[in-house]
């Protein structure tokens, strides 16, 4: 047989049934898919993985072998056995309904082929690469990161009505933005940024777009939170696709919530693309864990702008320190002496363990450790500054076991 190219082409699955034959790690990786489709999924098997038994409530599970009647009625099949021979006999079957058949042991056989595949914005890409699945999925993975960074122009693809879209950009390197973060960006007639948004980012967008700088500095210059919702909801009222560009998630301390009021009431549509909290990323990618089994099975994260004692504070110091979990703080810099001391007071044992990562996920990203009693002072001698997060609780001692000794304290050579 002459082995022509194949013809691509969408299929409209949803509501229309679909039978993938086999209950391996293939199928695994096929029905998700399917379901995302809107298509009415039975896998057929005598026996699947755990993850297609979780799916029992979206597919039908039959737990036997295949026979010819399971594809009465089908409009697409998936032999995904690890038997040749099943497969064969799958494909032979479809054959006779003329349902088209992706085999998963021998693509010459098959009168379907799956492409790897992706999307962006409204756009799927998909790619087939001659039976070389490990080159379809590199030309696909190319081509979407070129979209996402704006080298590939496919504008047509993004939303671009006018509104207010609140993004959150993660803990500030830019490879950990959520894809649809960079779709938005995409699509901006306006970008209003903060300091601590990944700033390679705002290189990548087109000379057109107007870029707002919001910047709040610590102890510094700062935007007033009125002038930046009067900026968001000028800009969307002229037309114009507004992004807030903001470092973290919009509502973990991030006024990302008065913001999207301010839009509601002015009548302005807006929307939310969540981001990476740096109170979970940043001790992350320290190889911190803020929770262990048998360590800790709580976890609280209190913002530090105020110090415990302050008229308008609203942490019941004395009760987290009667916590046994891990205390994550954030823009906590210039108050941690005042709240290790609180800490203490309130019944902390000096020689708990605290991490500070500064400047977490960046070029310049550096840990210092302490301990509660020592933290002022070595916060001191490390001269910390913000950004930084703060990890109080014995998941510090897990994580950087050789620092400290057994009774909670530094080592002597540390």
């Amino acid at each position: 047989m002459t082995d022509h190219p194949p013809y691509p082409t969408g299929l409209r699955l949803s509501g229309k049934k679909v039978v993938v034959v086999g209950g391996g790690h293939v199928a695994q990786r096929r029905v998700p898919s399917l379901i995302a489709a809107g298509a009415v999924v039975t896998v057929v098997s005598p026996e699947v993985t755990p993850a297609l038994e979780g799916m029992a409530a979206e597919i039908t599970l039959v737990l036997r072998r295949f026979e010819a009647a399971d594809l009465d009625g089908a409009w697409y099949v998936i032999a995904a056995t690890n038997d040749p021979h099943a497969n064969a006999a799958i494909t032979v079957a479809a054959d006779a309904r003329r349902i088209f058949c992706v085999r998963s042991d021998d693509a010459t056989l098959a009168t379907a082929w799956t492409p790897a595949t992706g999307r962006h914005g409204s756009v799927t890409v998909a790619v087939l690469g001659n039976r070389e699945p490990k080159q379809s999925a590199a030309l696909r993975d190319d081509i979407l990161t070129a979209l996402r960074d704006g080298q590939l122009s496919a504008t047509g693809a993004l939303d671009t009505t006018a509104g207010v879209v609140l993004v959150g950009g993660g803990p500030g390197d830019p490879e950990l933005v959520t894809v649809a973060a960079r779709h938005a960006l995409a699509s901006a007639d306006v970008v209003v940024a903060d300091r601590l948004a990944p700033r390679e980012l705002l290189d990548q967008l087109a000379p057109e777009v107007e870029l707002i700088d919001v910047a709040k500095l610590p102890r510094g210059r700062s935007a007033r939170q009125e002038q930046i919702n009067e900026l968001l909801i000028d800009r969307a009222r002229k037309g114009k696709r507004v992004i807030r560009f903001k470092g973290g998630d919009n509502f973990v301390f991030g006024r990302g919530y008065e913001e999207l009021l301010a839009c509601q009431e002015a009548g302005v549509p807006v929307t939310v693309i969540p981001g990476l909290s740096s109170a979970l990323t940043v001790p992350g990618v320290a190889q911190i864990p803020v929770t262990h089994r048998g360590v800790a099975h709580d976890f609280t994260v209190i913002s530090g702008h105020l110090p415990p004692g302050h008229a308008e504070s609203l942490v019941e110091w004395p009760a987290v320190a009667r916590l046994r979990g891990t205390v994550v703080l954030l823009m906590a810099v210039e108050n941690a002496p005042a709240i290790a001391d609180a800490l203490l007071e309130g019944g902390r044992d000096p020689g708990t363990p605290v991490a500070v990562i500064v400047d977490g996920t960046m070029p310049s990203e550096r840990t210092v450790l302490a301990t509660l009693g020592t933290l002022a002072e070595r916060m001191a001698t490390e001269k910390v500054a913000p950004p930084a997060i703060i990890v109080i609780g014995e998941v510090v001692r897990v994580a950087r076991a050789g620092y400290f000794a057994d009774d909670g304290h530094p080592h002597p050579d540390h």
